[in-house]
């Protein structure tokens, strides 16, 4: 498998994940980017993953090659000085051209899985969101979390009235999810920049809305 590189120094990789692939195996097995681990590096400590992805979710991916510096990005992602951007295709769209969804999110389970849902009782979420391009009933939002709880990204357009297309769970489904990480900076010393190409299957809804 080949995985595109973004971005290369001495202490971090930042790939271009694709759509469909799972960041770990899991207790289910499966390909995985670890098993890609091995060309990044041949230290016996590492790579590390810096943090996550949806397995749906294409583009940046930060991977460290040292521990110092796995330890240096983690204090960036929980500071909450991590700057990320995701672009997204939605159903319809939000009636405002701007915005901030402030919806804390929690894990609730049942017999069918699990999602996170919005309200009292969750941590704090909060996401910033403009739209970039409307037609043919659907939106293109570039969306900015503020903070970086699980499937945040996609809860949050829910909540706004304007799914995610091709989330089977917060939305309707219907074909692949149409959600990129288009770019990750993390303000280290030197910065890492990085930002992902628009992948396959979001492109011909891209070029209708403007991309």
């Amino acid at each position: 498998m080949e995985i595109p590189v973004l971005f290369r120094d001495q202490r971090f990789v930042v790939l271009d994940k694709p759509a469909g692939l799972k960041v770990h195996a899991g207790p289910g097995g499966g390909p995985s980017v670890e098993d890609w681990f091995p060309h990044l590096s041949r230290r016996k400590d590492g790579p590390w993953l810096a943090h996550r992805l949806d397995a749906d979710t294409a583009g940046c991916l930060v991977v460290a090659l040292r521990k110092s510096a796995l330890l240096a990005a983690q204090a960036e992602f929980g500071a909450g000085r991590a700057e990320k951007t995701y672009w997204a295709v939605v159903d319809g769209g939000p009636q405002a051209t701007a915005g901030v969804v402030d919806l804390p999110l929690r894990r609730v389970s049942n017999a069918a899985g699990w999602r996170m849902e919005g309200g009292p009782g969750g941590d704090a979420a909060v996401t910033e969101w403009r739209v970039r391009g409307q037609a043919k009933g659907m939106s293109w939002l570039e969306l900015k979390p503020r903070s970086g709880r699980t499937h945040q990204v996609r809860a949050h357009c829910a909540a706004l009235g304007c799914p995610i297309r091709g989330d089977a769970v917060y939305g309707a489904g219907g074909g692949r999810l149409m959600l990129l990480a288009r770019a990750i900076h993390l303000p280290l010393d030197p910065p890492l920049s990085a930002e992902a190409p628009v992948p396959p299957h979001m492109r011909g809804a891209l070029a209708q809305l403007g991309g």
